[in-house]
């Protein structure tokens, strides 16, 4: 029998949900919600809660993030975020802080502060540390002590994730945002200069991906805590 025949699958008239994606990579499969309405979402969600999984959905729209708040009464909606999630991890292991270096980014901060909480991963907000202001990184910092991993979420020139990285001693994964001016270039600007970072712990993901940066992030802590736990 082939690999693919022994693939739990849950067919929905939309999705074929990979029911086999925890087992293979450690947690479920994340629902890309721009675009699927609140019913093809919770389809996913049936599918997923049945085979006893977690759920989470990003970039989920308004309007079905309100269906989905009223049809799933342990639904967990972050309108900031756009994120819709259930269930909720036996334990919380690890710790990765996320850090912004202005308010503007707080939405991107959200997508991944929410996707460390479905992996359950402790974390917490560093808000607003930005390089313009460079007096109030230092002040936090105490905060960010003992992180397993750190998400940086910037946008403008993009430089404060070398400034966090030359602090820690960590992994820290930058999330270049669309925020700025011209020359930003919907992000560009902040992703070129976060992958020209000096800081040799720094490491870059896509423009706006809070999902992506938080979920890198997750499994590094993850991964760390579980080797302690092993010990």
């Amino acid at each position: 029998m082939s690999s693919a025949e022994n693939t739990p699958t849950a067919r929905t008239p939309d999705a074929s949900v990979d029911l086999a994606r925890a087992a293979r990579c450690g947690f479920p499969e994340v629902v890309f919600g721009e675009g699927k309405t609140a019913e093809q979402i919770r389809d996913v969600f049936t599918a997923q809660r049945g085979a006893g999984q977690r759920g989470l959905a990003t970039r989920v729209s308004d309007e079905a993030r309100g269906l989905l708040a009223g049809q799933m009464p342990d639904a967990v909606v972050n309108d900031l975020a756009r994120t819709v999630r259930f269930g909720e991890a036996k334990r919380e292991i690890g710790f990765v802080p996320v850090l912004t270096a202005g308010t503007t980014d707080r939405p991107v901060a959200e997508e991944a502060l929410e996707t460390l909480r479905w992996m359950g991963v402790r974390t917490a907000l560093i808000a607003d540390v930005g390089v313009a202001g460079p007096h109030r990184l230092p002040e936090r910092l105490p905060e960010v002590e003992g992180a397993d991993a750190a998400v940086v979420v910037a946008g403008m020139e993009g430089a404060l994730p070398s400034v966090v990285g030359g602090h820690l001693s960590c992994p820290v994964i930058a999330v270049p945002t669309s925020v700025g001016y011209g020359a930003n270039f919907g992000g560009l600007a902040a992703l070129l200069g976060m992958l020209n970072s000096c800081a040799a712990n720094v490491v870059v993901v896509n423009i706006d991906g809070g999902f992506k940066g938080g979920y890198v992030a997750g499994l590094i802590a993850t991964g760390a805590n579980d080797r302690e736990l092993d010990r």
